[in-house]
């Protein structure tokens, strides 16, 4: 009897394989969001600060603005010079790193201090010490959010992870992908065999460690394994059409985030036409500096008692998960959109090419 080989002989996906590990970088600059938010943050402490000493909104108004012409470039410089050094402070340890954000934070300062005096805003005597308090106070607060933004990832990260595996190991699914390889393995074996590599990737790439990122190349290697076996069991009831733009392929998606996406396509869109053809497109593009995502499919004639056309015959919370960690990983810089549209079901995601 020849020996036959039970592991699969695919190669491992590029994020299969355990990554070296890295010291944690407890606050992240490199967002629009935090610039944004950083911003809006230093104006409103301004702006309640300038209100001291000020008779009128007139008299106000123009502190504000004599304040922001030295504090936003100092604002815009720390968050600059935070995220050029990522890499750098990323080799610190925690307490470094801490230390470097308030000291980035007290040169900001001087350097406000500065530019007022250099406008000769500042009176005879700029406040030196004063401006560096408030950079190393208002830095402080400012690391001390990013620092709670950087650990909301975690929970968010492992419970999508837990409902991921557990979504990929259901029994509904392992039981229907195992009657279908037992039903090929007599009359076409082969395909029996990579039915069930196919399996042994998607339980292998659940089970490995993952990063906080990964490739929308990778995702898309993912989920054809799984359509791979869906289409097994479906036969020629699900077309599946693949539009992708290979320069599309570096933009970054959290792990684990399209797989899901795709089988709620299958189960809402494909499972409940029984008797007609279902079409799943998914489509990669990117246009004007942004990547765009797209996941199709057709909505299957209405039964007596069901969700109107168009609607996901669930509680949303597959979508709602991949919203929040799109959120976490690019912030404000992504967009996400789910609902009808041209009477298909369509689910289209916006995101920075990398």
């Amino acid at each position: 009897m020849q020996e036959t080989q039970i592991l699969s002989t695919r190669p491992l996906l590029p994020s299969d394989a355990p990554a070296p590990a890295a010291r944690a970088l407890v606050f992240d600059a490199c967002h629009v969001g935090v610039v944004l938010r950083a911003v809006l943050f230093v104006e409103g402490v301004l702006a309640v600060g300038a209100l001291f000493g000020a008779a009128t909104a007139g008299e106000w108004l123009a502190r504000v603005s004599l304040l922001t012409g030295g504090a936003l470039p100092a604002t815009l410089a720390w968050l600059v010079t935070a995220c050029s050094l990522k890499r750098l402070l990323q080799r610190l340890r925690e307490p470094m790193q801490y230390a470097a954000g308030v000291l980035l934070g007290t040169l900001a300062g001087l350097y406000a201090c500065g530019m007022l005096a250099l406008a000769g805003a500042a009176g005879e005597q700029p406040p030196w010490l004063a401006s560096a308090a408030t950079g190393a106070l208002l830095s402080a607060l400012l690391v001390a959010a990013l620092v709670l933004r950087a650990r909301g990832r975690t929970p968010a990260a492992t419970t999508a992870r837990l409902a991921e595996l557990q979504a990929r190991i259901r029994p509904h699914f392992l039981f229907n992908t195992l009657n279908s390889a037992i039903a090929l393995v007599r009359e076409e074996p082969a395909k029996a065999e990579a039915l069930l590599e196919d399996l042994s990737d998607l339980f292998r790439h659940a089970l490995v460690e993952q990063g906080e990122w990964t490739t929308l190349h990778e995702e898309i290697a993912l989920a054809r394994r799984y359509l791979d076996i869906e289409q097994v069991r479906f036969g020629e009831r699900m077309r599946v059409q693949w539009v992708l733009d290979p320069r599309a392929g570096g933009a970054r998606l959290p792990p684990l985030l399209l797989q899901p996406l795709v089988e709620n396509a299958v189960k809402h869109g494909v499972e409940p036409s029984a008797h007609g053809v279902a079409k799943l497109r998914i489509a990669t593009e990117l246009q004007a500096g942004r990547v765009a995502l797209t996941i199709t499919n057709t909505v299957p004639a209405p039964q007596p008692h069901d969700a109107p056309p168009g609607a996901p015959r669930g509680h949303g919370i597959a979508q709602a998960n991949v919203r929040d960690r799109l959120r976490l990983l690019h912030d404000v810089d992504c967009d996400f959109q789910a609902g009808p549209h041209k009477g298909l079901y369509q689910v289209r995601i916006s995101l920075p090419p990398s």
